[in-house]
């Protein structure tokens, strides 16, 4: 019992920090004048080539088998991976941003539902209503979101955010598996599927490339290493709900690398969604603790 409650907590410590990882993602793309296909490209083929050292590093021989034999539910998680990343850039194109964030904020339901149907797992009641929290914290921070005649975009940001709970239920469901290479294979495909859209892999400099090769270590490699690891120690619906950090996160490195200093509007959404996520871990925890 005292080592399934250590776990759990390392896999809440896991989420969060790959929740701060992502969170970094407007910081770097607002250094890099680019098209989003070609910060696409670089940013994959950075993120899955250090993870791909680090397993050889790491594990050495052991590392280079998980990559070279790869089962089917390791390309499944690698595929839901990548499918949600190249989603993302044209949902932007096609709809407004309110309407993506949103659409990403339902992700704790998504993964919750598939959870059940999937694994029979049972989505404790005080998850998704800290999950309702946090989706109108959300809506508070991105404004009136209007769902215009953009349906192609809502459709691809709701695509992206069911590919997303299906990979978070995956890595929960075969949590034995070796996901970390499925992460490096993610981003090597995000990469290849870019290539020919991608208009100015050419025309990088150097400090860009540097900026791109932090952009892909970081936000990528480190932050999706990390949310396959903790992921699988977690209900599918809570790993999802803790995953929303994220969207309050954002503003913050805006404000430490532009000052740009937050509204209150995002001020307050951010500390709906904080607060969310925080009573959530909180009662987690005291439940633990009555169950000794």
């Amino acid at each position: 019992m005292t080592e399934a409650r250590s776990q759990h907590r390392l896999g809440i410590a896991l989420v969060v920090a790959a929740a701060i990882a992502w969170s970094t993602a407007p910081f770097f793309t607002r250094l890099l004048p680019y098209d989003s296909w070609t910060i696409l490209f670089w940013r994959g083929l950075f993120g899955g080539g250090l993870i791909i050292i680090l397993m050889v590093l790491l594990q050495g021989r052991a590392g280079l088998r998980d990559l070279t034999r790869m089962d089917k539910n390791g390309w499944l998680v690698a595929s839901f991976s990548t499918l949600a990343m190249i989603a993302f850039i044209p949902s932007l194109q096609l709809t407004n941003v309110s309407n993506v964030a949103i659409i990403i904020a339902t992700g704790p339901f998504l993964a919750a539902a598939l959870a059940w149907v999937w694994l029979r797992e049972i989505p404790q009641l005080r998850t998704m209503l800290a999950s309702i929290v946090a989706l109108g914290g959300v809506m508070i921070i991105v404004g009136n979101a209007r769902a215009g005649s953009d349906i192609l975009g809502i459709a691809l940001a709701c695509f992206m955010a069911l590919a997303i709970a299906a990979m978070t239920v995956m890595v929960r469901r075969h949590k034995n598996t070796p996901m970390v290479a499925a992460a490096a294979m993610s981003n090597i495909l995000g990469s290849v599927i870019s290539m020919p859209f991608a208009h100015g892999i050419a025309a990088i400099t150097g400090f860009d490339l540097l900026i791109l090769a932090m952009f892909g270590c970081f936000q990528v490699a480190l932050g999706l290493t990390l949310f396959f690891l903790g992921s699988r120690l977690l209900p599918s619906g809570q790993a999802a709900l803790i995953s929303t950090l994220e969207t309050p996160l954002m503003p913050f490195w805006i404000w430490v690398g532009f000052g740009e200093f937050p509204t209150l509007r995002v001020l307050a959404g951010g500390a709906l969604v904080m607060g969310a996520v925080i009573a959530d871990i909180v009662g987690d925890i005291r439940t633990q603790r009555l169950s000794k």
